[in-house]
């Protein structure tokens, strides 16, 4: 398991890798993480990143299936968080900090 700590505004986003098993949690909603299947998506955020989706009536649920198809595409829990780091990072989400299966937080740079 990897916990990944972000800064975005003036929240902290946590992100937890377990397996192929992803949670998000907001430190405004009191650090109570959800699921993908739970999360709001912005609709022209999907529609940028997947233009085929913009006249889809169920561009929710393809979304997230979408993504959870890329995760199931890595091998390792590493290459998991490798990827939520750089993506995340292109919309001003800033890693702070890594936690590897409970030990110390390691700060990230």
């Amino acid at each position: 398991m990897i916990q990944i700590i972000f800064g975005f505004a003036n929240d902290k986003v946590i992100i937890i890798v377990d397996g192929n098993n992803i949670r998000f949690g907001n430190t405004s909603f009191g650090a109570v993480t959800a699921n993908i299947d739970g999360l709001r998506l912005s609709y022209e955020g999907v529609c940028r990143e997947h233009p085929d989706l913009e006249l889809n009536e169920n561009w929710h649920e393809e979304a997230i299936k979408r993504f959870k198809e890329k995760i199931k595409s890595y091998k390792t829990e590493e290459e998991i968080v490798q990827y939520l780091i750089e993506d995340l990072k292109n919309y001003g989400y800033i890693p702070e900090q890594m936690q590897r299966k409970g030990h110390r937080p390691v700060k990230l740079k």
